[in-house]
């Protein structure tokens, strides 16, 4: 079995110990949305990019923003942008009211530039706790929040994710489309989600390992894993959904709609 990963030695020294977090640890959100979403761009002609589009009326970042923002635990959060839409950005988030403190970076060609800009702009000690959740992911709840939280204090290095439930097949690609070369046992396979949580001294060496490298990583736990991490997974939720297509969109009104009548429910 892999031991986990360790920024430094006083790190591991730590972790052999028992020992998960100083008092003042922060926690910090990296939101990164600067993406062009391109399987959305038929129902906006290229004007807007996926993390704009409107749920209920508000552009989904808001939405997946607010989730952190009334969040207790969270100390921070960070918005990776594209510079075009920064200032349209900043004038929304006035409007919002959010109270959490809030800082906005350029985002870069690929999620990782995105990411890698966002670390860089932190002042943050090596065992505070990085999150690092997609833009289009508005429907997260406190429950798969804290779970990461809880396991990147515990194992350094967490993920949300939920078991495959569909058949998984390994494939080989032709001119002429696919061709089936073996089944892949489903019960070893999770389709991971976000947020996926990390200590800060680990994720910013293995981002800068990966820059040196010249790697470019699918996700922030492919950069822990290449570095010869250890990532735990935490139970997500299906309605985490990562709105990508128009089909996802209508799905995330629907279960938006569900909280809503959920909560007036409560209230009354």
């Amino acid at each position: 079995m892999r031991r986990p990963f360790c920024y430094s030695a006083d790190l591991n020294s730590a972790w052999r110990h028992g020992y998960t977090a100083l008092p003042d640890m922060k926690i910090i959100v990296i939101i990164p949305a600067a993406g062009l979403g391109t399987r959305m761009s038929a129902l906006s002609a290229g004007t807007k990019t996926k993390q704009f589009f409107e749920l209920h009326g508000t552009p989904i970042l808001f939405h997946t923003i607010r989730k952190f923002a009334e969040h207790d635990r969270i100390d921070e959060i960070i918005v990776a942008l594209r510079k075009n839409e920064t200032a349209g950005f900043m004038e929304q988030l006035r409007q919002e009211g959010i109270e959490k403190p809030l800082r906005v970076v350029e985002g870069g060609e690929h999620r990782q530039n995105s990411v890698a800009n966002a670390l860089a702009a932190l002042e943050a000690a090596p065992d505070d706790i990085v999150l690092v959740h997609d833009a289009v992911r508005p429907l997260v709840d406190a429950a798969t929040i804290n779970g990461v939280i809880e396991a990147a204090k515990k194992y350094d290095a967490a993920i949300a994710a939920v078991p495959a439930v569909d058949t998984v097949k390994q494939v080989d690609r032709t001119a002429d489309g696919a061709v089936v070369l073996a089944t892949v046992p489903r019960e070893r396979m999770v389709m991971a989600q976000t947020p996926q949580g990390f200590r800060f001294g680990i994720l910013k060496k293995a981002f800068d390992e990966a820059t040196t490298d010249g790697f470019l990583g699918t996700d922030e736990a492919s950069l822990i894993e290449r570095a010869g991490g250890a990532v735990h997974v935490v139970m997500g939720s299906p309605r985490n959904l990562k709105i990508t297509t128009p089909g996802d969109l209508e799905l995330a009104e629907f279960f938006l709609a569900q909280e809503d009548r959920r909560k007036v429910r409560v209230s009354g």
